[in-house]
């Protein structure tokens, strides 16, 4: 059976072929740890899973969800209202605001919803993934832009060509950054709106991991910047904030022309989140954000423990503001791939390689912080081991 061509178009998933390659490998006996994936091993907070156990039971929720597609009333109340006491940003509610199933669905709609066949859509590099395969599946031609560690993992604006960016229907951007850790700027955000009314390109601005930052003081929204509702979108998650991963509950504010053109996506071709996680996730937004801080507090730990492991192994590295990765420059001399093979030969151990998020990836490998203390213990011991010889 020939399939669709524009899945030969798209590359393989990084994700699955992590599992694939550990899952082997675990099946002949090999004790792998993976630092690969971004998934948190903490539970739920049990306010948040209690919550979901009464609201399952209730009949009422057993049916579409009110609002279907949209997400229900009190949960993109309750959105506004985290937008309006975190980051001073008003939105309204019905047509700002709008829920996902995971932010991860918000980008292959956005795509839908703006991108028509041929056009181009910007996207950072190194960058998450999907953004590209969601480009793809849109028929968009995706087109990278570096971000770089001189500019701090921001795209310089002033480089992309003028005939380009209007040639450009959209750009994906993510910070706090998926995979370096770099925050962006209340300026740099002010700067791409004004950018982006200029040339008419539409920001997806991917806010997965937007609490996740060390520092209040560094926390900020795209929302914030002067113009930004008129240019764009910003993508939100409960999956890293609340260890949420596997409920699949996001949200996306913003442009309400975009908002309007991605629940219009949502209409035909899913029928909302379950009325019960909408339920819990109202709950984690307003009375489960101390499990914020505690991650962070476990998370900061933990990035200690890595970056004195090979800064004592003759690294220079300087820890990340934000998100639970750690981007390390590969050895002097040695690819992505060859280093990420080398600690899986040497030490068992599971990074994500540069390259994987693009070409401006190579010289770095992508460690997560998502294991347990005893297991990340370990694997240092392991990389102390393998690199020592």
């Amino acid at each position: 059976m020939q399939l669709a061509e524009r899945l030969s178009k798209i590359p393989p998933y990084l994700f699955m072929e992590l599992r694939q390659k550990v899952g082997k490998a675990r099946a002949a006996g090999v004790d792998v740890i993976s630092l690969g994936v971004g998934d948190p091993v903490e539970p739920t907070p049990e306010g948040i899973i209690e919550e979901l156990s009464r609201q399952a039971r209730n009949a009422a929720n057993h049916q579409y969800p009110p609002d279907e597609e949209k997400g229900m009333g009190p949960f993109r109340q309750a959105v506004a209202d985290f937008y309006r006491a975190r980051y001073g940003v008003s939105l309204d509610p019905a047509t700002e605001v709008l829920a996902l199933i995971g932010s991860k669905e918000g980008i292959h709609h956005f795509c839908l919803a703006r991108v028509n066949p041929g056009d181009v859509v910007l996207m950072t590099d190194p960058g998450y993934p999907a953004y590209r395969a969601s480009i793809l599946m849109a028929g968009g031609e995706p087109h990278s832009i570096p971000i770089l560690p001189e500019g701090g993992y921001l795209p310089k604006l002033s480089d992309i060509p003028s005939d380009l960016a209007r040639k450009a229907s959209a750009l994906f951007l993510c910070y706090p950054n998926n995979p370096t850790g770099a925050l962006a700027t209340k300026a740099f955000y002010a700067d791409l709106a004004r950018w982006a009314k200029d040339y008419d390109v539409a920001i997806c601005q991917d806010g997965a991991y937007s609490e996740m930052v060390f520092d209040p003081a560094d926390r900020v929204s795209f929302l914030q910047a002067p113009g930004a509702m008129d240019v764009g979108v910003e993508l939100g998650s409960l999956s890293k904030s609340y260890n949420m991963t596997g409920w699949r509950l996001g949200m996306v504010m913003g442009n309400r022309d975009l908002i309007a053109g991605i629940s219009k996506v949502k209409e035909n071709t899913d029928s909302g989140v379950f009325a019960a996680i909408q339920h819990a996730g109202i709950r984690a937004i307003q009375a489960e954000n101390g499990n914020i801080d505690k991650m962070l507090g476990i998370y900061r730990k933990r990035q200690q423990l890595v970056v004195d492991t090979f800064n004592g192994l003759g690294w220079s590295f300087q820890p990340p503001k934000g998100t639970f990765y750690l981007w390390l420059p590969t050895p002097k001399g040695m690819s992505s791939i060859e280093f990420t093979n080398l600690l899986f030969d040497k030490a068992q151990v599971v990074v994500a390689a540069g390259t994987a998020y693009g070409k401006f990836g190579e010289g770095f490998v992508r460690l997560s912080l998502a294991v347990p203390d005893g297991r990340l213990a370990e694997a240092m011991e392991r990389i102390k081991k393998a690199l020592a010889k």
